[in-house]
């Protein structure tokens, strides 16, 4: 057998491939000591390790084979697997509402690459259609990829030239607006859109997927085909998150792009509403409010395109025993703005309070959120929040950390006088701030308890 058909695997692994003649991508019975497996041999990335065949067994998921359990294989048959999607042309359907996707990478836009074992950006907009065909259902959708990479790429360059190009689309006449992003800053970007598009007349949806397109559980689709039924057809005219309610598929919410963040690292119900109730669910053929209070939809095509930013921002998160250098540091740096995640109702420790005070008389802008991101930095309570307010903190109210420094940023983008920065930080654009925090915008349930394990039974069966 040539070595082309045993792509990526090496060692030990090679020679066990070998001993029984089974290729790369051929259908394969393999019996260890722990049980009989079936599926596909898939190539290995050419990083990993000469101790594992890796097979694709028949629910989709890949599992990694000890080559010391392996006691016999036997190849079945051979099919070379292809897992380009075909990028189609979008059908015009007439009476249907005109949609516009933006792509920018992320895993909603991904395949498993199995040269490197990477989940790697692949499919361009125009391939999601012919992954998820019940779009054209849904409205007339053109794509653009205006970029094509992981959300942690993603920053003020790619936020402002986004915000410029739906300026453009919104003045054209489009319906509603689409953004396939990588989720892990996704709110980064929902923040900063919410500040660099205001008005909008339409409704503006960002999503993502946990899991690519090539798993079983992926969420892709779903997302997707929710993202672009309320880009379509709600009358919600913000910028939005759209991604998993419930770990089940029963539903999508749309969470106000100021008030979102990503809480779970794999879970496709990770995004969750800070501080607040979502904007409204959304599943086939409906959107329904939750909050009564939101920008409706309008036919005028008015939008304001602010496209701002001063990179020179940061966010230190506090931490005990953090030494002054640390923001002597960032002075040195040239930064500008320093939002700080204190402690408690917005604290740090004493050592740091000289430091924060020269950095403040250097004309470095310092705003003060809470690391428990519910609930309202308080710095009048304690001698520690009065003391750091004397030396040039400002509190940031209910803002979240991230969205105070994407805030931040914007802000210095427009000008560095100290009154002005403070009044349009403290100025609330679509709530990032606001006067209260509902009843119900803090829920934290702890499983064991017995009254929760009730409640859960009544969701997971």
């Amino acid at each position: 057998m040539s070595e082309d058909i045993f792509q990526g695997y090496k060692g030990k692994a090679l020679e066990i491939l070998k001993k029984y003649n089974v290729r790369v991508w051929g259908q394969a019975t393999i019996e260890t000591t722990r049980g009989v497996f079936t599926g596909t041999v898939l190539p290995r990335a050419e990083n990993d390790d000469d101790k594992h065949i890796v097979l694709k067994i028949i629910t989709g998921y890949n599992i990694g084979i000890d080559i010391i359990t392996i006691k016999d294989m036997k190849e079945t048959g051979y099919q070379k697997a292809n897992y380009k999607i075909p990028e189609k042309e979008f059908p015009y359907t007439k009476g249907m509402p005109s949609v516009k996707l933006f792509g920018t990478g992320g895993t909603i836009a991904s395949r498993l690459d199995y040269r490197t074992g990477a989940v790697i950006p692949a499919f361009s907009p125009g391939e999601l259609y012919g992954a998820v065909p019940e779009l054209a259902d849904i409205c007339n959708l053109t794509t653009e990829k205006i970029f094509a990479v992981f959300s942690e790429n993603m920053g003020p360059e790619q936020y402002k030239a986004l915000a410029i190009a739906i300026g453009k689309e919104i003045e054209n006449g489009i319906d509603g607006i689409i953004i396939g992003h990588g989720t892990d800053t996704l709110g980064h970007t929902a923040a900063a859109l919410t500040f660099m598009i205001q008005d909008s007349p339409i409704p503006i949806v960002l999503v993502g997927s946990q899991r690519s397109s090539d798993r079983p559980s992926s969420d892709a689709a779903l997302n997707l085909m929710h993202a672009a039924y309320t880009a379509g057809h709600s009358d919600i005219a913000e910028v939005m998150v759209c991604m998993f309610g419930p770990t089940s598929d029963e539903y999508g919410f749309l969470h106000r792009g100021t008030r979102v963040r990503k809480m779970h690292s794999s879970y496709r119900s990770t995004f969750r509403t800070i501080g607040d109730v979502p904007l409204a669910t959304v599943k086939r053929g409906e959107v329904k409010p939750i909050k009564k209070d939101y920008n409706p939809r309008r036919k005028d095509r008015k939008v304001k395109i602010l496209p701002y930013f001063e990179e020179k921002v940061t966010i230190v998160y506090y931490y005990p025993n953090m030494q002054p250098d640390i923001i002597d540091s960032l002075v040195d740096n040239g930064y500008k703005g320093i939002v700080i995640a204190g402690t408690g109702l917005g604290h740090v420790n004493k050592p740091i309070y000289d430091a924060i005070e020269r950095a403040s008389k250097k004309g470095v802008h310092i705003y003060m959120t809470v690391q428990t991101l519910w609930g309202f930095v308080h710095m009048f309570v304690y001698d520690t929040g009065r003391d750091l307010m004397a030396k040039g903190v400002i509190p940031a109210e209910n803002m979240i950390p991230e969205v105070a420094y994407i805030k931040l940023g914007w802000a210095l983008g427009q000008t560095n006088d100290p009154k002005k920065v403070k009044e349009i930080m403290l100025t609330p654009i679509n709530d990032e701030t606001t006067s209260r925090e509902p009843y119900n915008g803090y829920l934290i349930y702890q499983g064991g308890v017995p009254e929760v394990e009730e409640f859960i039974k009544k969701f997971r069966k």
